[in-house]
């Protein structure tokens, strides 16, 4: 028997409900996945192509770098939990010798490549690259907090001490005005690119150093023994020096213009006479890899959060301005290839 006409209507108007509400339901759901498809693309946990972004990205290099590359390692696979990134501080030099023969993804330097001996060898190994400027850097100068009379030492003071067959072995050496105290002296390695900028800009010829002092490639073991001798001196980057300001005193530096310390401005503007910039040379290989890209990519996008963080000279707006073109640019050239 068949229903009576009113509930065939009734009936008829909840099927019709029943299939609006299915409608909106399925658009909203719809919605919801296209704007967190989205987000996750912005946040870098998904590829522009909608698949996880995974993979791994080496890197060796400067032991001055190697903080910030550290800190920049964990803050982009916090957002991109499939991916790793390996950080090894084997010294400019050392990165370099391993970049050049196909071991890292990018190379951490805190010196332009040597285009002699190393640019030759990775011409010759058919590796190509591309160098980002990452952030600056001032050369710290620094002495035990015992030490209360080397508060500026002279660029001329500073040869005097580390130049090749030096026999500065005590402060008085250095100035008649300063104590009768033992000098001892702590440095970088010669893999290192402090090494390599220092004597260049402060013997006049990079590599050019007095050798009787305790090297390190770790700038850990050079804090610690200059903390550990009243009369130690040493150098390595700003961040280890700003990191240790409670174990160690900062020298200023006066290169015939006053003494300047070494801090964001006057590294940023020069003024501190051994200030230099930072570099990533990445191999234009692994460019090709949307990880790597994107890697760089973050640290460009948040470039002055994590020199905070670990304690850097942030790039100038300049500088990073030419660093993004230069992204965009070898973005389109991966693609070509």
């Amino acid at each position: 028997m068949a229903p009576p006409h009113g509930a065939r209507l009734a009936g008829e108007r909840i099927n019709h409900e029943r299939e609006a509400f299915d409608m909106r339901f399925r658009r909203t759901a719809g919605l919801l996945a296209t704007v967190a498809a989205g987000a996750a693309v912005a946040a870098g946990t998904v590829s522009a192509g909608g698949s996880v972004l995974t993979g791994t990205i080496t890197a060796d290099g400067s032991s001055t770098l190697g903080p910030y590359v550290t800190a920049a390692a964990e803050a982009f696979q916090k957002k991109n939990p499939n991916t790793r990134v390996t950080v090894g501080i084997s010294g400019t030099g050392g990165g370099f010798t391993r970049f050049c023969k196909g071991e890292t993804d990018i190379s951490d330097a805190s010196r332009k490549i040597n285009q002699a001996t190393e640019a030759k060898a990775c011409r010759d190994a058919g590796i190509n690259y591309i160098a980002f400027a990452t952030a600056n850097d001032g050369i710290s100068i620094v002495v035990n907090q015992q030490n209360t009379w080397a508060t500026c030492l002279t660029m001329a003071e500073l040869k005097k001490i580390w130049e090749p067959g030096s026999k500065v072995n005590n402060w008085n050496d250095i100035r008649p005005s300063f104590p009768n105290q033992s000098l001892r002296l702590f440095g970088p390695g010669t893999d290192s690119g402090t090494f390599d900028f220092f004597t260049e800009h402060v013997n006049g010829r990079a590599r050019a150093s007095r050798t009787d002092y305790q090297a390190s490639e770790d700038d850990n073991v050079l804090v610690q023994g200059v903390s550990g001798e009243r009369g130690g001196l040493g150098y390595f980057g700003l961040s280890y020096a700003l990191e240790n300001q409670s174990r160690l005193n900062i020298v200023r530096i006066d290169k015939g213009s006053g003494c300047v310390t070494p801090n964001n401005r006057t590294v940023q503007n020069r003024t501190y006479p051994i200030s230099r910039g930072l570099f990533m040379y990445v191999k234009k290989s692994s460019f090709k890899r949307t990880e790597v890209q994107k890697f760089i990519q973050y640290i460009l996008s948040n470039e002055k959060a994590i020199a905070t963080k670990a304690k850097f000279v942030p790039l100038t707006p300049t500088q990073l301005k030419n660093a993004k073109r230069l992204w965009k640019y070898a973005v389109l050239n991966a693609k070509k290839t």
